[in-house]
């Protein structure tokens, strides 16, 4: 499939910082593709979204967007691309249609016209069929400081879609919402993408909202650490294992000759499975189990797992300088 962002090589340095935001990192998103860009704070998230979006400069490297270059085609980038930033860019005191057709003029989507039954009828119906699907058609002509935090997420939804964008840039679409607008507003987000084959690059800390991702990216200090399915990263970075027990514990071990086991603190046996399932494991014994608890990594998991082992290995090059120093 196309690559409709192309990342090389970009590195983002700001002044009288030592070390750059963003160091020289490379990666793609297919067309069509639900990419998840995740890290902690100060990981290089915020930076590198705000390249590709047109609002910050970079220092050097090279960045298209659907087919454009950001140094001589941001115009073009900038209409194929839809965006919800972290921090809303709204004005309360306007209405949810005021708020877009003012933000459908700047773009050039639609002439501006000062009042809605003005605007062309392809804008009303557009607006109007938009609403519907994520619940706002009765409040789209009330002032948005009327509007709870989920209902201007969907929002900002609706503005972002109005030029059907090739691309949809979510950087933290969720943040500060309740449960069910999270669930809601994760609802649509999925069946635009799945409808209408959506390209989304998202930035989350919740991670759970990345688990039905095509691909991950964790990026740290500034690095990019690793890029993969969320399958890949868990089955790369955690173990599957379960943990069972039996009366007859010395039996069970017996049974368990050659595969991968250990001890848990209070005795009990932690299976690790790779090329087996569980039930296949479970299927070919004998002794009675007391008990039996299957653990399944989740990609928080592995995320944590990851970004461990990132200060782990930084520790000790600090300490190899250290001593170099020292010597």
């Amino acid at each position: 499939m196309e690559s409709l962002i192309q990342v090389d090589n970009l590195v983002k340095k700001y002044a009288k910082s030592e070390r750059a935001a963003v160091d020289n990192i490379s990666f793609d998103v297919k067309e069509g593709e639900f990419f998840a860009f995740l890290g902690p704070n100060g990981a290089g998230k915020t930076t590198t979204i705000s390249i590709l979006t047109t609002t910050l400069n970079k220092t050097s490297g090279s960045v298209k967007i659907a087919g454009y270059d950001l140094d001589t085609e941001e115009k073009q980038v900038r209409e194929n691309i839809g965006i919800i930033f972290q921090k809303p860019s709204l004005d309360l005191d306007l209405s949810a249609e005021e708020n877009i057709r003012i933000h459908v003029s700047m773009y050039g989507i639609y002439p501006y016209r000062p009042f809605f039954k003005m605007m062309p009828a392809s804008y009303r119906k557009q607006i109007t069929e938009l609403a519907e699907i994520v619940g706002l058609k009765e409040n789209i002509f009330k002032r948005l400081k009327t509007f709870s935090g989920g209902m201007q997420r969907k929002f900002e939804i609706i503005r972002s879609l109005m030029h059907s964008p090739k691309i949809l840039f979510l950087d933290e679409p969720t943040q500060g919402l309740d449960p069910v607008s999270r669930r809601s507003l994760w609802e649509y987000l999925n069946r635009a993408h799945l409808e209408n084959g959506t390209t989304i690059f998202l930035t989350t800390h919740y991670l759970d909202e990345a688990e039905e991702v095509d691909r991950v990216c964790i990026i740290d200090k500034g690095k990019i650490s690793l890029i993969g399915t969320p399958s890949e990263m868990k089955n790369k970075l955690i173990d599957r294992f379960m943990v069972i027990d039996a009366m007859d514990r010395l039996a069970l071990e017996q049974e368990l000759n050659g595969h991968p086991i250990s001890v848990t603190l209070d005795g009990q046996l932690r299976v690790n499975f790779t090329n087996e399932t569980p039930q296949e494991i479970i299927a070919g014994l004998k002794t009675p189990l007391s008990k039996l608890k299957i653990h399944e990594p989740t990609l928080e998991d592995a995320y944590v797992n990851l970004l461990g082992k990132n200060a782990a290995d930084n520790e000790s090059e600090d300490d190899l300088v250290n001593k170099k120093v020292g010597a």
